[in-house]
């Protein structure tokens, strides 16, 4: 579908309406605080009355032999409902350990630590497989069971925060075997179990396919606005205008009456840097605004023309004994290694790190206009990065950039143009991004109430 139609469609997928479901009719206290009231017929009972919960294998790399390899799981193995089985790590299982350790179909994954109470199933991903202590296995000490509703019931506590709360008092929360055993979740008989999982698998599918196809729409506003923006400042805003080569294969043809003049012609090149970090006194009194990587988070989505926040400042001491310049209000700026191709002005005064070119504008250079040139040319720099692990442009081709100088009064128009139909295009991904975050928060509530007993959802088991 193209981006014009799924903006016309747009508003039908605003108004899709999530079931609604009715409570069961007779409840009881359950006695447990995050549980409140229960469906009256339904069992309260510890984790480990109807789950064995057992940690993993200790890694241990001094013991590898490399004579009984296994490949086990990590804690960042397990994500919610998936499994990674590829490039698994390995350690030697004695017969004793493979009995122990091993997965079965149907086992599942709980992590201890990070997201605390993650939870995946097995489904027999690979023939052998093992895992590490950071996860628990979780495992139906009766086949009436239903691992499925398990999940659900993990998956909402894990987002309620009950997990987090309830965690150990340290640098990270851990949900520790001993506790997962012990806590109390509700039991509804093995036929219910199964319907309401079948219920959640339904209903959620929906769900995540509307968020997929509210994602793909984001996307293509993305790629819209992307080509808006190209095509202004490329083309310029008369589709009658004479048009002239210009000698640039990422320009194309452009107006007649503009120049493709290098950049640094129009706007002084500058490079950033950083002062010595062996000299403490270069690091005090810190009061000049310095912007470096760790600030790329602001200008990532390329929605942010102006920045004024730095993470970091350093001290006028710094700025004197470095090769950093303090460059002026309405610099555009460029990153160029590690995260390439992002682009701002300065909404004040600062100096940059050496990951970082920048170009003070001169009179025939609006800066708004050299910044959305820049937005422009991702493809370009895509081309002229060099480095498979270090990411980089090089100096030497940031010096042979080129761009389209259209007079100023024209440029002032086009910036003109590409703020108002960008905001238009901008603040319909919002409207979108409120939808996922509903649906999103729509889902949680669906699941928690459901293996909870607030909502019954057995009569939509028939439809």
């Amino acid at each position: 579908m193209t981006a014009d139609r799924l903006l016309e469609t747009s508003e039908e997928v605003e108004r899709v309406a999530p079931r609604r479901f009715e409570p069961y009719p007779e409840y009881r206290a359950s006695g447990v605080e995050w549980l409140g009231e229960v469906p009256a017929h339904w069992a309260v009972a510890p984790v480990y009355s109807r789950y064995e919960v057992a940690l993993g294998k200790m890694l241990d790399a001094k013991r590898i032999s490399g004579h009984r390899l296994a490949p086990y799981l990590r804690n960042v193995d397990v994500q919610w409902d998936r499994v990674n089985c590829e490039g698994l790590p390995e350690m030697d299982f004695e017969q004793t350990e493979r009995q122990r350790y091993a997965l079965r179909l149907g086992d599942a994954l709980v992590c201890e630590g990070g997201e605390v109470g993650r939870t995946a199933l097995w489904r027999g991903e690979l023939s052998e497989c093992y895992y590490q202590k950071a996860v628990h296995r979780v495992r139906p000490r009766r086949e009436t069971e239903r691992v499925r509703f398990f999940f659900y019931t993990m998956y909402a506590l894990a987002q309620s925060g009950v997990f987090a709360a309830g965690g150990e008092a340290s640098t990270i929360s851990h949900l520790t075997a001993v506790r997962l055993r012990h806590y109390r979740f509700v039991f509804p008989s093995a036929e219910e179990q199964q319907v309401i999982a079948n219920v959640l698998d339904r209903e959620t599918a929906e769900i995540d396919a509307l968020v997929a196809q509210k994602e793909r729409l984001i996307e293509l506003l993305r790629e819209k606005r992307a080509a808006l923006i190209t095509r202004a400042v490329t083309k310029g805003l008369d589709p009658g205008v004479a048009m002239k080569d210009s000698g640039v294969e990422w320009l194309g043809e452009i107006p007649a009456h503009w120049e493709v003049l290098r950049t640094k012609f129009v706007a002084r090149l500058e490079s950033g840097h950083t002062p010595s970090r062996s000299h403490p006194e270069y690091w005090e009194d810190c009061t000049v605004p310095w912007f470096a990587l760790a600030d790329v988070w602001q200008i990532r989505e390329g929605l942010v023309e102006y920045v004024h926040e730095t993470a970091e400042k350093i001290s006028e001491l710094g700025l004197a004994n470095s090769a950093a310049r303090l460059l002026p209000k309405g610099t555009v700026m460029l990153s160029r290694t590690a995260s390439v191709g992002f682009s701002a002005i300065m909404g004040t005064a600062m100096a940059t790190t050496q990951d970082f070119v920048n170009w003070v504008c001169g009179p025939r250079m609006v800066p708004e206009f050299l910044l959305y040139v820049f937005r422009s040319m991702k493809p370009e720099f895509k081309h002229l990065t060099m480095g498979s692990t270090h990411q980089t442009i090089y100096m030497p081709d940031v010096g042979r950039f080129v761009t389209p100088v259209p007079p100023v009064e024209e440029q002032q128009r086009i910036v003109g143009l590409i703020r108002r139909e960008t905001a238009k295009l901008d603040a319909l991904a919002n409207k979108i991004r409120l939808g996922i975050e509903r649906l999103r928060e729509f889902r949680t509530a669906l699941i928690s109430a459901a293996v909870t007993g607030k909502i019954d959802v057995r009569e939509a088991a028939c439809d």
